[in-house]
């Protein structure tokens, strides 16, 4: 006797679970699921379902390829952000002082110094230097001492503070006893330690100098006349101090004020008897981020007292000391116009007996 849900007359043979061999018939065939994923079937909407002569199934379209509306519109959101960006990076009114500042030109002075009599000498440089103030100044770059201990300031490390020291250094260095630099064979150790905005200035004061209080060589560097001068000991005396301050949280500024001490003969006779020439520099450096980075430096002020020189001796292209014997000439210095612009007032000083060597 069958079941409530079996038909009356049994399952009929053919039908699922019936008799005969239908789920044999199709056992074979296995649909996995990557073959259901695969397949791309529609069915039919309703005005397909009622014209005759419409397909069966029907494709659905296939997956387009590359970007998807989202991504795209993604990526234009990214790129307009980042362009957003450097602009105001470019035009942001709270740019530093450091990337809007312009270097200023170096004012300079240089005063020649006039002895009264004449120029004392002697056959040793060591005799002249004994008998001179320079007897306790230390010899070449030893007298152009670091502070001790620097510190570092509210805006600067103490290594960009030593760094900034240092490079001064190297500028009094190579500008006042580099011998290749006293004599004008060479520019170049001093050339490469200048800021690159301060190179058109330091080129016009050699290539064309004047004592506009701009543009002298003299302002730059210690160069003597290599026709009239030479040294007759190259152990030059210096004695003088350094000083650093931070001036604004992007600038540091160094302050030199050194004494070189020169012994000079005439070119081309080591008998003659040697004499002192004495200049004395103070420089006033300073430095940004950039300078530090690149071992360079804008020079702002440059004051310069030299001699024993004559007064009326042109000193801005480079210096023409008196030597053992000379006198200076009874001339004042070179003639200020005063309705010229843009020159500067001739200057002359008197070099104090003191500062020479008495011998």
């Amino acid at each position: 006797m069958g079941g409530p849900a079996d038909p009356p007359e049994g399952t009929p043979e053919g039908g699922p679970g019936g008799g005969g061999g239908s789920e044999d018939e199709y056992r074979s065939v296995v649909f996995d699921e990557s073959f259901v994923r695969a397949a791309r079937l529609q069915e039919f909407s309703a005005h397909e379902r009622i014209a005759d002569h419409a397909p069966a199934v029907r494709r659905t379209p296939a997956l387009r390829r590359g970007l998807t509306r989202q991504a795209v519109v993604l990526v234009v959101m990214i790129v307009i952000a980042f362009g957003t960006a450097i602009y105001m990076g470019v035009r942001s009114p709270y740019r530093t002082a450091e990337a809007v500042r312009h270097a200023e030109p170096l004012r300079m002075t240089v005063i020649p110094l006039s002895p009264s009599g004449k120029v004392p000498g002697a056959a040793s440089a060591t005799e002249l230097y004994r008998h001179s103030p320079a007897a306790q100044f230390r010899t070449a770059a030893d007298g152009i001492a670091l502070p001790a201990s620097p510190q570092r300031t509210a805006h600067f490390s103490d290594s960009q503070v030593v760094a900034a020291l240092t490079t001064s250094k190297d500028y009094l260095v190579d500008s006042s006893l580099d011998p290749d630099v006293l004599t004008g064979s060479t520019l170049r150790p001093v050339r490469q330690l200048v800021d690159p905005r301060q190179l058109d200035q330091f080129d016009q004061s050699f290539d064309r100098p004047t004592a506009d209080g701009r543009h002298a060589a003299t302002g730059w560097l210690v160069r003597f006349d290599p026709a009239e001068a030479a040294l007759a000991d190259p152990r030059i005396r210096v004695t003088g101090t350094l000083h650093v301050a931070e001036t604004d949280a992007d600038t540091l500024e160094v302050t030199s004020d050194h004494t070189f001490v020169y012994a000079l003969r005439p070119v081309d006779r080591p008998d003659a008897k040697a004499s002192l020439f004495t200049v004395r520099r103070e420089l006033h450096f300073r430095y940004d981020r950039d300078d530090l980075r690149n071992h360079q430096a804008e020079l702002l002020v440059s004051y310069v007292q030299a001699g024993p020189l004559s007064c009326s001796a042109d000193s801005a292209a480079q210096l023409h000391p008196l030597l053992a014997g000379q006198r200076a000439t009874k001339d004042g210095p070179a003639g200020t116009d005063p309705y010229a612009t843009g020159s500067a007032t001739a200057l002359c000083g008197a070099l104090a007996p003191s500062a020479q060597p008495s011998v």
